[in-house]
């Protein structure tokens, strides 16, 4: 019984040997002296490592215990949590084949929560977003990464991974994605002329003097690359709120300023940003977060900046036509042959029926609308200019007409209640908002000739007003009601041209200019998520 107390108190209290030491069964260690055990002191602490492994005896008892499911394994194993381990609190990088939650908001402030996994991109969630929300599908819906501490956006790349961009936001920040219409995503490829003007684009132009101005931009277009693009910006000093001006070029190996005025001489051109590995940033409000001179500024990011305004290039350009230039060069410079990809991408979908079922509804644009003859047995495309023209003032004829016989309903049909109301049930109708929502809501949405939207006008009580966008600026049209003879009609040309309701007004001006500098081809509208 001694000899077994002995052996027991030995392998209880007993201190294994340090790293560098070995010891041999049968071999008694070096402490002990070849005497038996070390004799132990009671305040002689007793070093015990980390690495401690469970006792034999135990082992039988812990697998003996029944096995019980865990109802909620994502709160005892972070690792596996989308709350716990989301890339959005700033944890690491995102882990391929893991689900993360995405967070989505519509510009009414509304919310929803969708599952993506790490290669998720921007395209796929908007289609999502699209067929959840029931919206018509088109290639102008984006995401929007918004960071409102900063008064920072920028609409993401149709490549984009959701999840890898909000692993980059910092712990705690109030960064969001929204989904909203954006119609200027890809008019660098539609109309790329007015966006490159020949000032900022000169240097090409003396290198190519044989090409014109329309050619060589679609030229650098075609092939994926940037033109060399040259002109005056406010720059801001690191650490003062001194805004100097000074003379910018985005060459192929980067952003440089001139130290000496306009000159491009390499002993005065000093290198200001590496483009590739930042994010280039629309700043909202500047004027009021960052005191810039104008509210036509931008932002150079780098991806090393989480969060703060240290680290940040803050720019800021002299009109919006300076402003759209240097960010459609900074994507042609940044994407390259990606980006021409991705508009490739979507007018492929475009021409897919985007689902199977009723026709949705019909969608005006200039490249839909095509002149057709139908006084035959059958219809036929009109290709004769001439004859379009023609036929483009009968069908004015018959408008007219056809309005005419509208006036000469009875008065109690003009006047009633659907008809004054039915323009509040289609989407380019936004009600009461003021003329300053309203310009901030289109220049969101992108500054593109024909965006537009109706609304309440607030100083006349029974009028409306057409917003349109054209040459990026905002210009705002009176609609007016005028009743005669008890008949109701809107004008906005002092009764030459009537119609009978707002309805009837846009799909005119969706197919003819009118008073108007363009026609109308995009309407802004806002989806409930």
């Amino acid at each position: 019984d001694n000899a077994m107390d002995g052996g027991a108190q030995r392998s209880s209290l007993w201190e294994p040997p340090g790293p560098g030491g070995t010891e041999q069964e049968g071999v008694p260690g070096e402490g002990d002296g070849g005497e038996g055990p070390p004799e132990v002191k009671r305040s002689q602490p007793l070093f015990i490592h980390g690495s401690s492994r469970q006792l034999p005896e135990e082992e039988p008892r812990a697998s003996s215990l029944p096995s019980i499911p865990n109802p909620f394994p994502e709160l005892c194993s972070p690792s596996n949590s989308p709350i716990l381990s989301s890339p959005a609190l700033g944890q690491g990088p995102p882990r391929e084949g893991a689900s993360h939650v995405v967070k989505v908001f519509g510009e009414d402030g509304a919310c929803r929560s969708l599952e993506a996994s790490a290669g998720t991109t921007a395209r796929q969630l908007c289609e999502t977003l699209v067929r959840r929300t029931r919206a018509l599908q088109d290639q102008s819906w984006a995401l929007v990464e918004l960071h409102q501490h900063l008064a920072l956006e920028r609409c993401l790349e149709d490549h984009e991974s959701v999840v890898e961009v909000q692993s980059s936001w910092p712990p705690g920040a109030d960064s969001r994605f929204v989904f909203r219409k954006n119609f200027a995503k890809y008019e660098l490829f539609k109309s790329n002329t007015p966006l490159f003007p020949e000032v900022m684009v000169s240097s090409c132009l003396e290198a190519n003097k044989s090409m014109a101005h329309s050619e060589l931009i679609q030229n650098f277009l075609n092939s994926g690359s940037c033109p060399e693009v040259q002109g005056f910006l406010q720059l801001r000093e690191a650490g003062r709120k001194v805004w100097k001006r000074f003379y910018f070029s985005l060459r192929r190996s980067g952003l440089y300023y001139s130290t000496k005025g306009t000159s491009k001489d390499p002993r005065h051109l000093q290198y200001f940003a590496d483009l590739t590995e930042s994010n280039i940033y629309y700043v909202t409000q500047g004027k009021k977060h960052y005191g810039m001179p104008t509210e036509f500024g931008f932002c150079i990011k780098p991806y090393k900046v989480r969060s703060g305004v240290k680290g940040l290039k803050l720019l800021c350009s002299e009109d919006e036509q300076s402003r759209s230039c240097w960010m459609a060069a900074f994507r042609l410079f940044k994407y390259g042959m990606q980006l021409y990809r991705n508009y490739q991408q979507a007018q492929a979908r475009l021409s897919q029926p985007p689902w199977i079922g009723p026709t949705p509804l019909r969608s005006v644009s200039d490249n839909a609308l095509v002149a057709m003859d139908f006084s035959g047995c059958t219809g036929r495309v009109i290709e004769n200019p001439s004859e379009v023209l023609t036929v483009a003032l009968e069908e004015a004829q018959a408008w007219r007409k056809k309005t005419t016989h509208r006036y000469s309903l009875p008065a109690a049909c003009q006047s009633s209640p659907l008809s004054a109301a039915i323009h509040r049930t289609q989407p380019w109708f936004h009600g009461r908002i003021s003329r300053e929502d309203t310009q901030q809501l289109i220049g969101r949405q992108g500054l593109v000739d024909g965006v537009f939207l109706v609304r309440e006008s607030q100083r006349n009580p029974k009028g409306f007003v057409l917003s349109l966008c054209h040459l990026q600026r905002v210009k705002h049209y009176l609609i007016l009601p005028s009743e005669e003879e008890g008949r109701l009609y809107f004008t906005m040309d002092d009764g030459q041209t009537r119609f009978a309701d707002l309805i009837q007004l846009v799909e005119f001006h969706q197919i003819n200019r009118g008073i108007l500098p363009c026609k109308l081809r995009h309407y802004c509208t806002c989806v409930a998520l």
